[in-house]
């Protein structure tokens, strides 16, 4: 799939600037999935310090290449737990960083909907780049371009295992079923199994190891991603009458929570264990939210107010199951966003600006005066999320 594959090159994440640099790892082309396990295993029986360097060097190559490793019989399945947290632990090493892609919406967030798919304006045309917010300058600076293959409208994003996956979307024939996934330590882009079935504007989330691909245009069904196997596999459907279109979605303590569409103060929650959706306490609020994301025990709802240029923030307490809050915070330029969390912070981006709101102890959360312009001449949506880019520099 990569590395030792034919991946398609996009330029390494070191191509950001010298604070990243490249991936050092010219040993590992001389590494494949199917020889690294012999080689870890000679590493072991040699002399101190080449036993160090050789195993740290197969240890290198597969936390770089972590889902090919996934794949391969025979390799992932031989190590042990602790070599498994290890290659993993060194894979999200190294600076965080917020990014965000460049994409369409079929659905417009603010409420208005097209009749039907169609593909995006001249204007917004052409290949979609990836942006990420450099630590110290508190710039942006492209990362990457996602490929021709990957379509610019109603796809879905997340990151797993410090990967950026793109699935479905809308392209010249309709709804999409390819699934993409960009690798920052390798730079490459390589296609993943494709979904079950074609989906346009579908929610992509990350849970305890797999994707889930929640709904789409029209669609009430769920299918979960075992990287592992590289398998989609069906789960329990949305339920009947909920919605056509999973407007938002999240994980949080292993549950999958959804919320969204028409009914817009509804909240799903699915339990992988019992492979069941079941009904949340409902939302006091009746607006149409910007986005949802977790953070620890808690699911933030962001609901943007133009008329009154201000943000209400609600709060699901997945542990006692209740909603808190409705804070009001006044905004100047009230356009839908869309979130990611890093640390104790959830960035809310745009193409107009990006917020900061800062969790914190005792309530007294908020969004902070600084406000981070977006990236020069972004186009179309902005789809935030984060990723750990290269730790040896």
């Amino acid at each position: 799939m990569e590395a030792g594959g034919g991946g398609q090159s996009h330029g390494p994440a070191g191509d950001l600037c010298s604070h990243f640099g490249p991936a050092a790892a010219e040993t590992a082309q001389q590494i494949s999935a199917e020889n690294c396990y012999e080689l870890l295993t000679k590493a072991k029986s040699g002399g101190a310090g080449d036993r160090d360097r050789d195993r740290d060097r197969v240890y290198d190559y597969m936390s770089r290449n972590y889902l090919q490793v996934l794949r391969t019989p025979g390799l992932y399945g031989r190590l042990t737990a602790g070599e498994r947290e290890h290659i993993l632990a060194r894979r999200m090493e190294g600076a965080k960083v917020l990014a965000v892609a460049e994409t369409s919406e079929v659905l417009d967030r603010g409420g208005s909907r097209d009749s039907s798919p169609q593909l995006p304006p001249p204007e917004e045309s052409g290949q979609r780049r990836v942006f990420c917010l450099h630590p110290e300058r508190r710039q942006w600076e492209v990362l990457t371009s996602l490929p021709e293959g990957v379509p610019a409208r109603g796809s879905g994003m997340c990151t797993m295992y410090n990967y950026l996956f793109v699935a479905g979307g809308v392209d010249a024939h309709g709804a999409s079923a390819r699934v993409f996934c960009f690798n920052p330590l390798t730079g490459q882009w390589s296609p993943v199994r494709p979904l079950s079935q074609p989906r346009c504007q579908l929610r992509l989330v990350p849970m305890d190891g797999h994707l889930y691909a929640v709904g789409g245009e029209c669609l009430f069904t769920v299918e979960r991603y075992d990287p592992r196997a590289d398998r989609w596999s069906p789960v329990a459907p949305l339920p009947k009458g909920s919605f056509a279109v999973a407007h938002e979605a999240t994980s949080c303590g292993g549950e999958l929570f959804v919320s969204g569409g028409s009914l817009f103060y509804r909240l799903l929650r699915y339990d992988s264990r019992r492979d069941e959706w079941e009904e949340c306490p409902f939302n006091e609020s009746r607006r149409r939210s910007s986005d949802m994301v977790a953070h620890r025990s808690l699911v933030y709802r962001f609901d943007v107010e133009r008329e009154r240029a201000a943000v209400n923030v609600y709060k699901y307490n997945t542990v006692v199951k209740v909603w808190h809050g409705g804070a009001r915070f006044p905004l100047q330029n009230p356009l839908p966003f869309r979130c990611a969390v890093l640390g104790d912070r959830i960035y809310c981006v745009n193409r107009s600006h990006t917020l900061q709101f800062e969790v914190r102890e005792g309530g007294r959360e908020g969004f902070l005066p600084e406000v981070l312009p977006p990236p020069a001449e972004a186009r179309g949506a902005l789809v935030p999320f984060v990723l750990c880019l290269n730790r040896d520099q």
